[in-house]
């Protein structure tokens, strides 16, 4: 009796432990779903550590095409930071989509037209919206690798096969059959066979472990998708077929999965289940056998893998657009494309400034900027060149109006010294600057190219003259460039070729004050030795700063 109750007792037990991770569990995700429905505009922190960042390009790296940003320019608009700043996505496939979307300029637009009508059918019915969200949130991530960097190691497995591991479960019944003739040799015949199946599953299961991660995010990856798949969303039907044709070719690897992919699996839980089920995977190496069935079907379909990724990925980003859009309080647009080669905008702003002043611009032609250091050039620049690559990737502008042909956007910015191949400022520089010239000859489509301080790196005189004759080869039609420098000498050898705006600042009462407002013709303001002076340099210095450089404008000479 005493043995009945301690049983009912422990029963009652485990039920109330289950049952009550059970009621968390839901109690979690139900204040999820309100967040999804509620608090959707608000971005949810994430941890970016450097493996994170390797990972997120893997999807872009393996889709190359013509017209994607290219590394200088990504890096020199601190794209990055712009990508974690809509970053609104649930999953790795989500998450690696959105990047190649940002570094991706559709030239057609159907591509936008759909994309458009995916954002609106989402930010229109939330339910579906939620739904795909929760099937991301359960698809999850893959940890610091990307699923093709296990993919693109599946080689490294060889030629696996299954046929020895069938012929030695297959001894069993013959060594049972043998202990009716010869007990003894039955029974030693079969510990020998336990014993070396044991000895060998370990060195086999060492090999098959690293890629269980990815086996593991492949079935949920289908699982996910078949989520999706049974939801009404006519404007994702292509979407949609891609999925169902993926998920039939990809099948086979669900069959019998459990013993693969089983969360009990080599677990050190204590459990009593757990540890049988593991003695019988050691000693018939069902899970062994179960993998290599899956990794041939893995390896004859990854493209549908692919396929998955792609379609789970492309929902999430245009949710994750839809979101984007929900959280700009300074207002956004939807850009419109005039292929006449003029850039119009009007109220832009940058998206990664929570308090901005915008400013607007129409060229026709290159722009010049001139003006003292943060006045404002830079920041109008990226300004700039963020809402021209929003435009063709997110159809979407941090302005209340963008209007701009599709181009291939360039920049040579924010360049530093190549430490590691031993390259001088001065050379990246003008490599930079060499790749913008070879895409504006190569006539590839109109191009967008932005310029920051031409040319800093080498002496004044070089400068100037080699800064003129190579921004007036960005001239040229199909080219449309901006320029920012602090030699005022370029905007009169420029001025057949660009057009002259300019920063300015405000020193009064001790102190600088900039308004970081655009406005038309040259800088006029010379205040880089008046800074030495609020910054309480020695007035002897000021007073012989100024003299050369006065002597120097009058007559053009140094003294």
């Amino acid at each position: 009796m005493e043995y009945l109750v301690f049983i009912l007792t422990m029963a009652v037990f485990a039920l109330v432990i289950f049952g009550t991770e059970a009621v968390r569990v839901r109690k979690e995700e139900k204040k999820f779903i309100r967040t999804l429905y509620e608090d959707y505009h608000k971005l949810v922190e994430k941890e970016y550590a450097l493996e994170r960042f390797v990972r997120i390009d893997s999807y872009f790296n393996r889709h190359k095409q013509e017209g994607q940003l290219d590394d200088i320019t990504w890096n020199d608009l601190d794209m990055d930071e712009v990508f974690k700043r809509m970053n609104y996505t649930l999953s790795a496939s989500g998450e690696e989509y959105l990047y190649y979307t940002l570094r991706t300029l559709k030239q057609s637009d159907e591509q936008l037209e759909h994309l458009e009508e995916t954002i609106r059918f989402f930010g229109e019915h939330p339910d579906n919206r939620v739904k795909v969200q929760l099937a991301a949130r359960r698809l999850g991530y893959t940890g610091k690798y990307s699923l093709y960097d296990y993919l693109d190691n599946l080689d490294l497995l060889g030629e696996r096969s299954s046929r020895k591991n069938i012929f030695l479960d297959c001894l069993f019944p013959v060594l049972i059959g043998l202990m009716w003739v010869n007990f003894s040799a039955g029974v030693i015949g079969i510990v020998v066979l336990i014993i070396y199946n044991i000895v060998s599953y370990f060195r086999e299961k060492g090999e098959i472990d690293p890629y269980i991660t990815s086996f593991s995010y492949v079935m949920r990856l289908l699982q996910s998708c078949g989520e999706v798949e049974k939801l009404s969303m006519p404007v994702c039907e292509r979407e949609l077929e891609q999925i169902r044709t993926a998920r039939k070719q990809l099948q086979g690897m669900k069959r019998n999965s459990y013993w693969v992919m089983s969360p009990y699996r080599g677990n050190a839980s204590g459990d009593i289940l757990a540890i049988f089920l593991d003695y019988i995977r050691m000693i018939f190496h069902i899970d062994l056998i179960k993998f290599n069935s899956m990794l041939k079907v893995l390896r004859g379909h990854i493209e549908d893998v692919d396929v998955l990724i792609e379609s789970i990925g492309y929902m999430e980003t245009a949710i994750a657009i839809w979101e984007f859009r929900q959280s700009l309080k300074n207002g956004w647009c939807i850009p419109a494309f005039d292929e006449t080669g003029a850039v119009e905008m009007e109220e832009g702003y940058h998206p990664l400034l929570e308090v901005p002043v915008k400013n607007g611009i129409s060229a026709k032609r290159g722009v010049l900027l001139t003006g003292s250091n943060a006045s404002g050039k830079s920041t109008f620049l990226k300004t700039m060149a963020v809402n021209a690559i929003f435009a063709q990737t997110i159809h979407t502008c941090t302005a209340d109006q963008y209007r701009i042909p599709r181009f291939r956007v360039y920049s040579s910015m924010a360049l530093r010294d190549d430490i590691g191949s031993g390259e001088s400022y001065y050379i990246v520089e003008i490599k930079a600057l060499k790749r913008i010239l070879d895409a504006a000859l190569a006539g590839e489509g109109k191009v967008l190219c932005f310029v920051d301080e031409v040319l800093r790196g080498t002496n004044t005189v070089e400068r100037i003259a080699a800064s003129t004759q190579i921004l007036k080869s960005l001239c040229h039609p199909g080219v449309l460039c901006f320029a920012a420098t602090h030699d005022i000498e370029l905007t009169e050898l420029l001025q057949k070729d660009f057009d002259n705006y300019h920063f300015e600042e405000d020193i009064r009462d001790g102190d600088i004050f900039f308004n970081y407002r655009i406005k038309e013709g040259r800088a006029t303001t010379r205040n880089a030795i008046r800074l030495l002076e609020l910054m309480g340099y020695d007035q002897e210095v000021i007073r012989k700063a100024t003299a050369q450089a006065e002597h120097f404008v009058t007559a053009g000479v140094w003294q």
